[in-house]
């Protein structure tokens, strides 16, 4: 099968398309046939090497993170698919890899896709689906009545967290630039702020949950507006002392997450504020769920361009630059985007 290649961790490094031998479905795998996949800004951390201490992938590693597909053959075990069915997912760390023809999935991560999406939406949505779902829902409980600050709302994990806050019952606030304001106002932002001419931090108050995907500056800002007992949830770091218990780090790491993230836990303790650092981690039920509410209207995912499988590169370059609305898929069959 045709892959793309991580030879060797380095900034903007390109990814090499090369011929490897098709993966094998362990017990409990499911192997997928994979029509379209989609590029998030963590494939390029990982090829930078930022996340080596959390993710020690070695190089030659295939990276990408989302997949919709076809099941092609089932491990010992699998049960819950059958050969033909069409599947989406996120895999699950340490066994990432859908910039390739195929994959070998836990089927645990899997889950039917959205009947009413193409394979290029629907490739869209795992993962930035998966990390607002667990903000929102695990995280945060958000609760009916309560106020929610999305950060950079027309992003992936933006467009989709905006959609199902709106679902749970909260009032939206979002930055945005003024270009893609009518965008977010669509997915059902309640209020925009532009974040090149506006000072949010100044503008918002009584907020129950922020949902943080930018800087450290932001970071520390999103504090003002929250009310006491609000939750600051980041999934941009500083990774903070129970995520690198739950990662089962070694007792070096546990103490440079715990020393990386002291100054905002501190603030968010004198503010009586809850910071926490969240990961996302694979998960088909959750990803059922999400379908159901793509199926029925709820969400409808955001994608912004697709490239073809031969210029992955092409999209991981155009990812990098941050400009994307929603997502960038790349399609492995031409029927992918129908």
């Amino acid at each position: 099968m045709k892959a793309f290649l991580l030879e060797s961790y380095g900034k903007g490094r390109a990814l090499i398309p090369t011929e490897i031998p098709d993966p094998v479905p362990a017990a409990g795998e499911v192997l997928v046939d994979i029509h379209a996949t989609a590029i998030n800004q963590l494939d390029g951390k990982i090829r930078d090497g930022a996340f080596k201490p959390i993710l020690p992938y070695k190089p030659p590693v295939i990276l990408g993170h989302d997949l919709a597909g076809v099941v092609v053959a089932t491990g010992a075990g699998a049960h819950r698919f059958k050969v033909g069915d069409a599947v989406y997912a996120r895999p699950r760390d340490g066994h990432i890899g859908t910039f390739a023809e195929r994959i070998a999935v836990a089927e645990a991560d899997l889950a039917p896709s959205p009947a009413t999406l193409s394979m290029a939406e629907a490739a869209s949505v795992p993962l930035v689906g998966l990390t607002a779902w667990q903000v929102l829902v695990e995280r945060a409980g958000l609760k009916p009545g309560q106020k929610v600050l999305i950060h950079a709302g027309s992003g992936g994990v933006g467009t989709v967290a905006i959609q199902l806050a709106k679902h749970l019952g909260a009032t939206v606030a979002t930055t945005a630039s003024v270009t893609n304001a009518d965008l977010v106002r669509s997915l059902g932002a309640d209020v925009v702020i532009d974040y090149r001419t506006q000072d949010f931090s100044t503008l918002l108050s009584g907020y129950d949950v922020v949902l943080n995907s930018l800087d450290g500056k932001t970071l520390e800002r999103s504090l003002k507006v929250l009310k006491p007992g609000g939750k600051l949830i980041s999934i941009s770091g500083p990774p903070d002392p129970a995520f690198a218990r739950a990662q089962g780090l070694n007792p070096v790491l546990r103490l440079v997450m715990r020393l990386l993230s002291a100054g905002i836990r501190r603030k968010a303790k004198r503010a009586g504020v809850d910071y926490s650092f969240l990961f996302m981690h694979a998960d088909g039920g959750q990803l059922a769920q999400l379908g159901a509410l793509i199926d029925d209207g709820t969400i409808r995912p955001v994608v912004d361009r697709s490239y073809a499988f031969d210029a992955l590169n092409d999209a991981v370059a155009y990812v990098d630059g941050g400009r994307a609305k929603g997502k960038v898929v790349v399609t492995l069959r031409p029927e992918a985007s129908a």
